[in-house]
């Protein structure tokens, strides 16, 4: 049945094999994951413009405040669309972050600003409700490899975009990447509103707000004051606060979804093997985005200041963000194709190992060019690889009328690696800074870089021996149905 744009069909109804519409539909939905890296990313572009024009050296704040207000929104967004349609949050999610993009182009002082990053924040929701969209519309076989064309497509259309933005910052200042965010955001919403179908799938319910705002404002605070303690250090009484006021809203938000009969979360259905799944995403790609942020760094040291590392800099930095991206677009689809044959946990090991093996190979990378080249394209397929398997195995594991909740804590387990792996790396470098300049900035010693490179490698090692205690216990089928939808056995 045909209802306006919409594709209503039954539940047990799919599209089993690759097509023009479905290639239509997934590009819409990489257009929001586009949405995202834009909103995430490219402020970077323009952060010192930014300090300068609200005259404050918080660039943590500027930068990082939409990623973190995403883990708050992120169960909030998942539940509800689980109740009320994955297509209608989406295009809510994307107007929201319009909303924020305006917020933040007009912005008369930096409270105002960071408001609208907040709101920017939403987006973080479209990558878990375009996976759940899209393994709701397609086959399970179809399907993962789709999911890994929507999580990691976006990378490979990131570089061209942001060569256009810079030249446009040049010209028009920070406020060229929020009407860029803008335009993009209304053309995804009115795009997914008018060609995507709404899944028929819902679990009906109620949102539960006050387990999805103290769960929501205890990421918040831990994860950033946790992120602003390399700069602001350990000691400082405001970062001491945040973090001790982010765990008693963690400890009230566990403890309030235990007891209420429709939790956020349901923390009480999720089995042990599911716990081990997310501790092996959570160290995957918090060691993956590590290295590549240790890449960005090597690559700004010429060799010729003796510290034992250095890339030379200039054209070489572009080239490892270039073929770090092209690593997500291969690692991803092709990820999903293993994964209907193989299993999205063995998949996921896979990846692990390729991330391990680049991991690595950057303790001779952060000398040698090539092998530094080749390491960034590696990290870049266990990145695209890491994301795609962790959507695939969550939402194989569950039934479809929970995909977003599931999707939502993967996104938050993602976020919590990425944040945790990255401060520990730069603590590391901070302990080890030399008296050497680069950019005005102290260069680290080659103990120092090495050191980091270990503590990399090391988290992916645990991610490894968790992902094969997953592969050995053989129970990643589909959780058992619970509306009369057909179970789904995937190998494992």
């Amino acid at each position: 049945m045909v209802q306006g744009t919409s594709l209503v069909r039954p539940p047990d109804v799919a599209e089993g094999r690759w097509s023009g519409r479905l290639v239509g539909w997934l590009t819409i939905l990489v257009g929001a994951n586009l949405l995202a890296d834009l909103v995430i990313v490219a402020p970077l572009l323009a952060l010192p413009d930014m300090m300068r024009h609200f005259e404050t050296d918080q660039a943590a704040w500027l930068n990082s405040s939409a990623m973190l207000a995403g883990a708050m929104w992120a169960p909030l967004l998942g539940r509800t669309a689980d109740i009320h349609g994955k297509r209608r949050i989406l295009v809510v999610t994307m107007l929201v972050t319009l909303t924020g993009s305006l917020v933040c182009l007009i912005a008369p002082n930096v409270a105002v600003f960071v408001l609208g990053r907040f709101l920017q924040g939403a987006v973080m929701g479209t990558v878990l409700l375009t996976v759940a969209i899209t393994r709701q519309l397609c086959t399970p076989r179809v399907g993962m490899t789709a999911v890994g064309v929507v999580t990691t497509g976006a990378s490979v259309l990131g570089i061209p975009s942001m060569l256009l933005l810079n030249p446009a910052i040049d010209t028009f200042g920070y406020r060229s990447v929020f009407v860029a965010a803008t335009a993009l955001a209304m053309v995804c919403a009115v795009a997914v509103r008018l060609f995507v179908p709404e899944p028929p799938i819902r679990s009906g319910g109620s949102v539960d707000v006050a387990g999805a705002l103290l769960l929501g404002a205890g990421l918040v605070a831990v994860l950033g004051a946790v992120s602003m303690a390399p700069d602001l250090g350990w000691a400082n009484p405001g970062l001491l606060a945040a973090l001790a006021g982010g765990v008693l809203a963690l400890a009230a938000g566990v403890r309030h979804v235990l007891r209420v009969r429709e939790p956020i979360v349901d923390l009480r259905g999720h089995s042990r093997s599911l716990a081990t799944t997310l501790g092996a995403v959570a160290l995957t790609a918090g060691s993956v985005q590590a290295m590549l942020q240790l890449m960005s760094l090597v690559a700004e040291v010429p060799p010729e200041l003796g510290l034992g590392y250095g890339l030379g800099g200039g054209d070489v930095v572009l080239a490892l963000f270039v073929l770090s991206a092209i690593g997500i677009m291969i690692g991803g689809p092709v990820s999903g194709v293993l994964a209907s044959r193989i299993g999205p946990t063995r998949t996921l090991l896979a990846g692990i190992a390729v991330g391990t093996l680049a991991t690595f190979g950057m303790l001779t990378g952060i000398s040698v060019l090539p092998v530094g080249l080749a390491c960034a394209t590696l990290l870049g397929v266990a990145a695209g690889a890491g994301i795609a398997s962790s959507f695939n195995l969550a939402t194989v594991m569950t039934p479809p009328e929970h995909h977003g909740a599931i999707g939502s804590l993967v996104a938050v387990v993602l976020s919590v690696g990425s944040v945790v792996l990255n401060v520990l790396g730069v603590m590391v470098l901070n302990a080890t800074a030399t008296d050497t300049l680069v950019a005005d900035v102290a260069a680290n010693s080659l103990a120092g870089v090495r050191l980091y490179i270990l503590m990399g490698g090391a988290a992916l090692v645990a991610a490894a021996v968790l992902a094969t205690v997953r592969v050995r216990r053989r129970d990643s089928q589909v959780a058992a149905p619970r509306r009369g939808h057909a179970v789904v056995v995937v190998p494992d």
